[in-house]
């Protein structure tokens, strides 16, 4: 039987308390920066799967969440695209470009492909700061459209937006759900246990671990073409670096290599900040070492480290064991 904490029971009250949020969040104020999250946490979802289930950190991550939310901004303002026919287009281009990206930086293995990959992102930045005729420069991309109505249902409030960005959410985790647990999931885990027996059982490195760069970019180009849409208007600091070490948090801090950690993660560590927020210029002094605590007494993880101790457990009383 499996546990709690990855059991149908567990997901539904995890969407019941999303739905209802709303009714008790108290100002809009508490809805923007949870729609917020939700956007961050599909991109996390994005590099969690390149990183936590096929063992490789790409640093560019942000980069690409940034072209998807350029593409529907250039789309939607300088060609006069509607947003949804816009925003399909974010994760297209990210992906396209992550499979180019990919062939070369793919070759390099451990800390050199993150710092290849960090290169990469740097040079997305200065691509979108100084390509002015293409991103508006520095001046940014304004008046980006909101989502169009569908039938009675209107984005323009931030309830509308909030259920809106929940919905992405949503398909962004079953979606993922079912890529870990399906055959193909099983070798990017193959791959990163060991290069070495994974090419011996007969995977093709390259070709898959492109599709997993692909697949967790096109995650991060979908993110930003919402994030666009959701703000409406972005600029070049969405490329910056800061943006992926916040999603590497989120997966250190809920558990790499889970699905429900970075998710958890990613929600729960803007709730904090924002509870910090009292203390103004030293909040960081604070958040500081709760981090650290939390790396030396669950190094796995929130997640990750429930699911080890569970895993011991079960070893001890001879029970199977059934990962998130």
């Amino acid at each position: 039987m499996k546990g709690f904490i990855d059991s149908k029971l567990a997901w539904g009250l995890l969407l019941a308390a999303s739905l209802v949020f709303p009714w008790v969040a108290g100002n809009d104020y508490h809805l923007t920066v949870m729609s917020t999250a939700f956007i961050f946490a599909i991109a996390t979802l994005g590099l969690n799967l390149i990183t936590g289930y096929t063992g490789q950190l790409n640093l560019a991550h942000a980069g690409f969440m940034a072209v998807g939310a350029y593409t529907v901004g250039i789309l939607t303002v300088d060609h006069g695209w509607s947003f949804w026919a816009a925003f399909p287009m974010a994760g297209v281009v990210s992906a396209f470009i992550g499979y180019f990206v990919g062939i070369v930086s793919l070759r390099l293995k451990g800390h050199f492909f993150s710092i290849f990959t960090l290169c990469v992102g740097y040079i997305m930045f200065l691509l979108i700061e100084k390509w002015e005729s293409l991103t508006h420069g520095t001046v940014g991309i304004m008046g980006i459209p909101a989502p169009e109505p569908i039938g009675s249902v209107a984005f323009e409030s931030p309830v509308a937006l909030y259920y809106l960005t929940l919905f992405f959410l949503v398909m962004a985790v079953w979606a993922m759900r079912r890529i870990v647990k399906s055959l193909l999931g099983r070798t990017f885990i193959a791959i990163r246990n060991s290069d070495e027996l994974a090419e011996a059982l007969g995977i093709n490195l390259m070709r898959n671990k492109t599709l997993a760069f692909m697949l967790s970019v096109f995650y991060a180009g979908m993110a930003g073409g919402l994030y666009a849409g959701f703000v409406r208007f972005i600029g070049p600091d969405i490329a910056g670096a800061h943006h992926t070490f916040d999603m590497m948090i989120f997966m250190i801090v809920g558990g790499l290599g889970t699905v429900l950690g970075p998710l958890l993660g990613a929600i729960g560590m803007p709730w904090l900040t924002q509870s910090l927020q009292f203390l103004q210029e030293y909040r960081f002094i604070v958040f500081g070492p709760i981090l650290v605590a939390l790396v030396i007494f669950l190094p796995h993880g929130i997640v990750g480290s429930f699911l080890a101790w569970r895993a011991r457990r079960d070893a001890k009383e001879g029970k199977p064991h059934a990962q998130d």
